[in-house]
C-alpha cells in the first residue's frame, strides 16, 4: 500500500521547508533508514530519513522548491502501484500515519500503551538510567543529534561527551552525568526529538532494555530531566576546549569520499560551509571514511587565489540572478516585521563631542596589554546610564511592564547569513577592559557559529554599531523584548563651534529607537543626556 510522506517539522519554529537535494529519484528502491533528501529549514539543512520501505513512486517537491509542513513531499509504495487517487486527492487520507512515523517514531508506542509509559520508572532494570533530550536553553523545545561521540556498547564515564546536539542557534556538547555502558541510542545522527524524549539509555553491560525503549514516553518521570540545568551551565565552559584539542591532534588527511557525485558531509558541516561560502569539494574530510565534519570546516584555510570579480554582463544586456530566500533570512524577516509593526517605534537623534573620548582611549590603551574600542566605551556608558533610567531598560507585556534592575546589553554582530545579538551580562559591573575582552570573544564566537543559546538570550538593551563601515547615521529596529536600541555611527572630523570660535572637532551621531509603549519621549531624552555625560567625559566611568 502506498504511503504519503509529508514535509516533516524538523524544528519547533519550522513552518515550511525547502528541498535542497534529492538523494533518491523516482523508481529507486527505498530501505528504512535511507536518506531521502536534504531539507533546508529556518535553522539548518538536515538529512531526512525514510521510515518506510518500498519504491519511490512520486516526488512532490523538486529541488529548490519550498512547501509548507505536512504538505505532500513524496509517495512510497510497491513498484508499479497506481497512485493516481492519492495525487488527485492530495494524499490526505494517509497524512496522519506518515506524521507519526517521520516525526516521532516513539509516539505510536505512547498512543498504543499509554498506561505502560507511566510505569517506566518502576519497571527500569536495576542500574539503568534513561537519558532524555536536554533543554539546553530556556526557549529550546526540540534538539537534533549532530554527532554521536559514543556508540552502543561503549563504556561511559561521568563527564564524557555523549553527543553534539544542535539547537535553533548553536551546537553544544552534551555531557553524561552517569557512568555505565551505552545500551541504547534513541536518535540517529541528523534526527530530531522534542525536549524530554528518549535520547539514550545507560546501564550495566548486557542489560536488556528493549522494553524500556519501546514503552518510553516523554511524560515518564526520569532522573535525567533534572540534569538539564547542569548541561546548560557546563556547555559554556566545556565547548571550546575539546575543539582546540582536536585541532592539534588530528590533521585532516583523507580526501572527501564521493559516490554518484555526492560529497559525504555531516549536516552541521554542510550548514557551516554554506554560511562561510566554502566549496565542499575543496575540503579534506577527517571523519569516518573521509566524511567532512564540523572541525574540517572550522579549520579550513582556502588556497590563495585571485580576488573575486563581478559577473560579466555584455553592454546593453539586461541580466539578473534570483537567489531563493534561505530559511534563516525568512525567520529574520518575520521577527523584524513583527517588531516593527507591533512596537510603535520613534527615534531620538543626538550628536556627541568625541574629543575627550579619543584622548581618553589613547591614554587608556597606552597601558601594557590593554586595548579598548570606542564601542566598548559606548557599551559601558549605556550600562551605567541604564541603571539611572530603568524605564529604558524595560520590557512590555500585555498586562504589565517589567523594569529590569540588572543590565544585560546585546551587541549586534553581522554574520554571513544574518544578524545575531550576543549578550554582555551585568555590563554595568564590568570594567572597560573586561567589556572589551568579552565583546571580542562573543563576536568571534558569533562569526564562527560557536555561540551558545545562553550567550544570545536575556538582553535588556541593544547596541548596533555601523561606524566601522563609515556610516555616520542610521536607525535600527528594536530587538524585542527590549524597549530600545542604540544605533552608533562613525566618528567624523568636521568644523565645530567651541567657545564662540570655529575649530576642528570630532563628533559622533547616535540614534535611540524607542518603544513608545514603555519609553516616553522625555524619558528617552533624559537617558541620552545621561549617556552624553558619560561618553563626552569617559573618565567619570572609572569612578
Amino acid at each position: 500500500m502506498a504511503i504519503v510522506v509529508n514535509m516533516p517539522r524538523l524544528s519547533d519554529t519550522m513552518e515550511e521547508g525547502t528541498v535542497a537535494t534529492w538523494l533518491k529519484k523516482v523508481g529507486d528502491k527505498i530501505e528504512e533508514g535511507d536518506i531521502l533528501a536534504e531539507i533546508e529549514t529556518d535553522k539548518a539543512t538536515m538529512e531526512f530519513e525514510s521510515f518506510n520501505e518500498g519504491t519511490l513512486l512520486h516526488i512532490g517537491v523538486q529541488e529548490g522548491e519550498t512547501t509548507k509542513v505536512d504538505e505532500l513531499l513524496a509517495i512510497i509504495g510497491d513498484e508499479g502501484e497506481d497512485i493516481s487517487a492519492l495525487l488527485n486527492g492530495g494524499g490526505s487520507a494517509s497524512n496522519e500515519v506518515v506524521e507519526e512515523k517521520t516525526e516521532a517514531p516513539a509516539a505510536s508506542n505512547e498512543a498504543e500503551t499509554p498506561k505502560d509509559s507511566g510505569d517506566t520508572k518502576t519497571e527500569l532494570p536495576e542500574g539503568v538510567i534513561v537519558v532524555t533530550m536536554p533543554r539546553l536553553s530556556d526557549t529550546m523545545e526540540e534538539g537534533t543529534v549532530a554527532t554521536w561521540l559514543k556508540q552502543v556498547g561503549d563504556t561511559v564515564e561521568e563527564g564524557d561527551i555523549l553527543a553534539e546536539i544542535e539547537t535553533d542557534k548553536a551546537t553544544m556538547e552534551f555531557e553524561s552525568f552517569q557512568s555505565g555502558t551505552l545500551l541504547e541510542i534513541g536518535l540517529k545522527e541528523g534526527e530530531s526529538a522534542k525536549v524530554d524524549e528518549l535520547l539514550a539509555i545507560i546501564g550495566p553491560a548486557g542489560t536488556d532494555v528493549s522494553g524500556v525503549a519501546a514503552n518510553f514516553s516523554a511524560s515518564s518521570p526520569t532522573s535525567s530531566k533534572e540534569e538539564a540545568p547542569k548541561v546548560e551551565a557546563k556547555s559554556e565552559v566545556s565547548k571550546p576546549a575539546p575543539a582546540k584539542a582536536e585541532t592539534k591532534s588530528k590533521a585532516p588527511t583523507p580526501t572527501p569520499v564521493t559516490e554518484n557525485g555526492r560529497v559525504y558531509v555531516s549536516p552541521l558541516a554542510k550548514k557551516l560551509a554554506e554560511e562561510k561560502g566554502i566549496n565542499l569539494t575543496k575540503v579534506q574530510g577527517s571523519g569516518e571514511n573521509g566524511r567532512i565534519i564540523k572541525r574540517d570546516i572550522e579549520n579550513y584555510e582556502p588556497a590563495a587565489g585571485a580576488a573575486a570579480v563581478g559577473k560579466f554582463v555584455p553592454s546593453g544586456t539586461e541580466d539578473f540572478d534570483e537567489v531563493p530566500n534561505s530559511q534563516m533570512r525568512k525567520a529574520i524577516a518575520k521577527s523584524l516585521t513583527k517588531s516593527k509593526f507591533s512596537a510603535p517605534h520613534y527615534y531620538l537623534a543626538v550628536e556627541f563631542d568625541m574629543d575627550n573620548a579619543i584622548a581618553f582611549r589613547k591614554q587608556f590603551n597606552s597601558i601594557p596589554d590593554t586595548k579598548i574600542s570606542f564601542n566598548d566605551i559606548v557599551v559601558k556608558a549605556c550600562a551605567m546610564a541604564l541603571k539611572q533610567h530603568p524605564q529604558v531598560n524595560s520590557q512590555w507585556f500585555d498586562d504589565r511592564m517589567r523594569l529590569n534592575n540588572h543590565v544585560h546589553i546585546g551587541v549586534a554582530v553581522a554574520v554571513p547569513d544574518g544578524l545575531v545579538v550576543p549578550v554582555v551580562r551585568f555590563a554595568n559591573e564590568q570594567s572597560l577592559p573586561q567589556i572589551g575582552a568579552e565583546v571580542k570573544e562573543l563576536a568571534g564566537k558569533a562569526r564562527n557559529k560557536k555561540l551558545t543559546p545562553d550567550e544570545m538570550s536575556g538582553s535588556t538593551f541593544t547596541v548596533s554599531n555601523l561606524g566601522m563601515f563609515g556610516i555616520d547615521y542610521f536607525t535600527s529596529i528594536i530587538n524585542q523584548p527590549n524597549s530600545a536600541i542604540l544605533s552608533v555611527g562613525s566618528i567624523v572630523q568636521k568644523p565645530v563651534v567651541k567657545e564662540g570660535e570655529i575649530v576642528v572637532g570630532n563628533t559622533m551621531k547616535l540614534t535611540l529607537a524607542c518603544d513608545h509603549r514603555t519609553v516616553d519621549g522625555a524619558t528617552g531624552a533624559q537617558f541620552l543626556q545621561t549617556l552624553k555625560g558619560y561618553i563626552e567625559n569617559p573618565v567619570t566611568m572609572l569612578v
